[in-house]
């Protein structure tokens, strides 16, 4: 069971640790494991209380870019309709992009779903997956640095991505199913290594995340009425929690983006990988 302080601290931690490019899942497990908290971190309820906190996640998501995903959705019915995605139908394109992007993950999620859940109780495979994600994130803002990128925010930047470039997002999305890989952090890498900039790639990671997050508590979130109504009061509390800590985070992290780089985030991740697997030894 969660108990109502560690799901305040949970819920916390995901909300921004989900959005910024440095793993909730991974942070998830290494902080209960760290403090020495007594949870079956591979269990299907404490699974379940992360995925409503990530539906929350998602919530905040949704709700601050409702008018971008009214345009999208809209546009990929319109596709529908017409039997065609037109290059200059600038949503439709960028809704389709985001379906293609999304497969990979979702595949591989389901087909691994067992092996996956087994990583939640390996802190020190996930604190090693953390440095790997700092390396990562610090390798791709390197080789940006020898490339040409394209300029600022513009959805018919996103909208003009070919459909390779969004494959190739996805499959760096599926890094994230590891716990300690970041899920913003890989699709934003994937988007710069596609040549987008920082706030294009950023904003594409953030329209990615909401169908991911929501296939994810479809499948997951009726677990934790599998026992009545055991742990779910402590998960709503967490998801709040995450909701509130998701929407500052997002406000911050797209003003960030439009003049900075990955470079601080991969930092962290290799320094909090490197002292979490130090203690974890201890």
């Amino acid at each position: 069971m969660v108990s109502y302080v560690q799901a305040v601290i949970l819920g916390l931690l995901q909300g921004f640790s989900e959005l910024f490019p440095i793993s909730s899942l991974g942070h998830s497990v290494l902080i209960p494991a760290l403090l020495g908290w007594n949870l079956d971190q591979s269990s299907d309820a404490f699974l379940s209380f992360l995925v409503l906190t990530h539906l929350s996640t998602a919530l905040v998501l949704l709700g601050f870019f409702w008018r971008d995903w009214v345009a999208i959705v809209s546009g990929v019915l319109r596709s529908l309709a017409e039997r065609q995605i037109k290059k200059e139908d600038t949503y439709a394109r960028i809704g389709w992009l985001i379906i293609v992007s999304t497969i990979p993950a979702g595949i591989l999620g389901i087909l691994f779903e067992q092996r996956l859940k087994d990583l939640f109780s390996a802190a020190d495979i996930i604190a090693g997956a953390l440095i790997l994600n700092g390396i990562a994130l610090y390798g791709v803002e390197w080789l940006r640095s020898h490339a040409t990128t394209e300029g600022a925010y513009d959805d018919r930047k996103l909208a003009d991505m070919s459909w390779g470039k969004s494959i190739l997002i996805g499959v760096a999305q599926c890094l994230a199913l590891i716990p300690g890989f970041s899920r913003t952090g890989m699709t934003i890498a994937g988007g710069l290594v596609t040549g987008l900039s920082h706030d294009n790639a950023a904003r594409y990671s953030f329209l990615l995340a909401t169908p991911i997050i929501f296939a994810a508590a479809v499948l997951k979130v009726p677990d934790l009425f599998a026992n009545g109504a055991v742990g779910l009061a402590p998960a709503v509390v967490g998801a709040v929690c995450s909701g509130v800590s998701a929407y500052l985070s997002v406000r911050f992290l797209l003003k960030y983006f439009e003049t900075r780089t990955l470079t601080p985030f991969a930092i962290y991740c290799v320094v909090a990988g490197c002292l979490a697997m130090a203690v974890l030894k201890l």
